[in-house]
């Protein structure tokens, strides 16, 4: 998939899909010299980054205040500040990330694109648990296990959850029931039949 077959697929107008080209142009030329992603992913970074990261926000399309938890490189959190700014929404992505230098990447992003989100570079256990969010997110993070024990703070607060998962999630489901309980929905991934999305609300410890 190219920028033209994102943009079929998607239907985003032409000023989103240069957002989307310059958060491509500088993650090829900050990965050269940082590891942000895994650099054999970057040739397709259409279909298996923006694609993959595009659809967690037509999950929750009236959400307006997100978090995003090891935000790395930005997936998902710039397609969904991207897809507030498409719909004329006023919201914002905050963006966790620990590492300095990732979160120095993630400000350099929303500078040139003028996405609406907020990076805070701290770690995922020291947000103020008392934040009001309407969906909290995380992408290639940790297990589902811990990223329950960050989240529910917040879920206690009104949040759902929107876990983009690979194709062992319905181990880490498996997993996290021995010490959590919570009401879920496996979505199917449109970038892998393996994979998923987990929607979960209403979490509590066993």
């Amino acid at each position: 998939m190219d920028a033209a077959g994102f943009q079929a697929r998607t239907g985003v107008s032409r000023e989103t899909l240069r957002r989307y080209e310059t958060w491509r142009r500088l993650l090829e030329e900050r990965n050269a010299v940082m590891n942000l992603v895994g650099r054999s992913t970057l040739p397709d970074f259409w279909f298996r980054h923006a694609l993959d990261s595009w659809q967690v926000a037509t999950h929750a399309p009236d959400a307006r205040r997100w978090l995003d938890l090891g935000a790395g490189a930005g997936f998902p959190g710039f397609a969904i500040a991207f897809s507030l700014m498409e719909r004329g929404v006023e919201g914002e992505v905050t963006l966790v990330e620990s590492i300095q230098k990732k979160a120095d990447f993630l400000t350099e992003v929303a500078e040139a694109t003028g996405a609406p989100v907020r990076v805070l570079p701290v770690r995922a256990e020291s947000l103020d648990p008392h934040t009001r969010y309407d969906v909290v997110t995380a992408r290639a993070l940790t297990s589902l296990t811990k990223l329950l024990a960050y989240a529910k703070p917040f879920v206690d607060n009104g949040a759902i959850c929107l876990f983009p998962k690979g194709q062992r999630y319905r181990e880490e489901l498996t997993e996290a029931r021995k010490s959590w309980t919570f009401d879920h929905e496996v979505i199917p991934s449109v970038t892998s039949p393996d994979a998923a999305i987990l929607r979960i609300e209403d979490v509590s410890r066993v």
